[in-house]
């Protein structure tokens, strides 16, 4: 639980938000570690977010790029 977040790739912080939310369920850490985890689960649940919405705008950037932009409708429909 000591590597930076931001460090992280997608798949590592989705491996470890899965154990935090598992310790969490599980009920037997005490208070101040709940906080804890809890504190660490939104900052991965955030950073995951800002992972797949980076994703997301890569690939509509490729999309746009190749001409087949997928949800836009034409100027002249307007």
């Amino acid at each position: 639980m000591t590597e930076t977040i931001a460090d992280m790739t997608f798949e590592a912080a989705m491996t470890e938000l899965e154990r935090v939310v598992a310790a969490l369920e599980k009920g037997d850490v005490p208070l101040e570690e709940s906080i804890k985890l809890y504190e660490r689960g939104a900052a991965l649940k955030s950073h995951c977010a800002a992972k797949l919405k980076a994703a997301e705008e890569k690939v509509e950037l490729i999309r746009a790029e190749a001409g087949r932009a997928i949800g836009t409708t034409p100027a002249e429909g307007l």
